[in-house]
């Protein structure tokens, strides 16, 4: 079962230096039907301003990746980390027993980024954070993993995913018009599928750019891109 969840109907707020659009329920934005997809608690949809952003604020036990689509996004937190993920690369911060932490958009121009929240299977370890970049050009026609809590995908033979601390993957494609790619789900898995860029279809279910996928009960995902496009999918349990 593939239920299509169209941008227009997700819940947000514009803030002015932040417009955000909340696939899931979220601060002010409450839908009972929407409070989560198996593991996966948040999926937003973040378009940041230049030179403004996240002060520093606390998290625990949740797995936060950050899936930058255009621009740059600065990092800093409580444990001394610092870096800046640009458009296309992941980051990763597993919030374990707490952490506070900072994002800016210290670039010129605007960021927009998907953050993603997925909940921990191993609670009460010490927080970490880490970035990778991804290039485009690796996932181009196939699905690479970005984040993973299994073990063979964050090892080098397995393409060196960025670890997290869950049943879960992060996986994204980029596909030229009228190419497909397959993702191997599984019926008892969960995923939860947004287009970045482009218009696609999956499984025979179309979806616009920022459109959501909530996908069930499929053993495989079949994506064809109707234009040129970019996936991101959180394979969930």
């Amino acid at each position: 079962m593939i239920e299509l969840r169209p941008f227009d109907s997700l819940g947000g707020a514009n803030h002015g230096w932040l417009n955000a659009k909340h696939h899931f329920s979220f601060a002010n934005y409450y839908d009972p039907k929407r409070m989560s997809w198996g593991n996966l608690r948040v999926w937003n949809d973040d378009e940041i301003a230049a030179g403004s952003g996240f002060p520093p604020h606390p998290h625990a036990d949740m797995e936060i990746i950050t899936y930058v689509r255009e621009g740059a996004i600065t990092h800093e937190d409580s444990l001394g980390n610092k870096g800046r993920t640009v458009a296309g690369d992941v980051q990763v911060m597993s919030a374990g027993t707490g952490i506070r932490h900072a994002e800016y958009n210290a670039e010129p121009d605007l960021t927009r980024i998907f953050q993603i929240w997925i909940e921990p299977t191993r609670r009460g370890e010490k927080p970490a954070w880490g970035a990778k970049p991804f290039p485009k050009g690796d996932r181009a026609g196939q699905f690479v993993v970005l984040a993973s809590g299994f073990d063979d995908d964050v090892s080098e033979a397995g393409g060196g995913a960025l670890p997290i601390r869950t049943d879960a993957r992060v996986v994204a494609a980029t596909l030229r018009a009228g190419e497909t790619a397959t993702y191997a789900l599984g019926t008892t898995r969960r995923g939860y599928l947004v287009p970045a860029v482009g218009a696609i279809e999956v499984n025979g279910v179309r979806a616009n750019a920022r459109d959501g996928l909530a996908i069930t009960g499929e053993d495989t995902i079949t994506v064809t891109a109707v234009n040129d496009s970019e996936i991101v999918l959180v394979d969930a349990a």
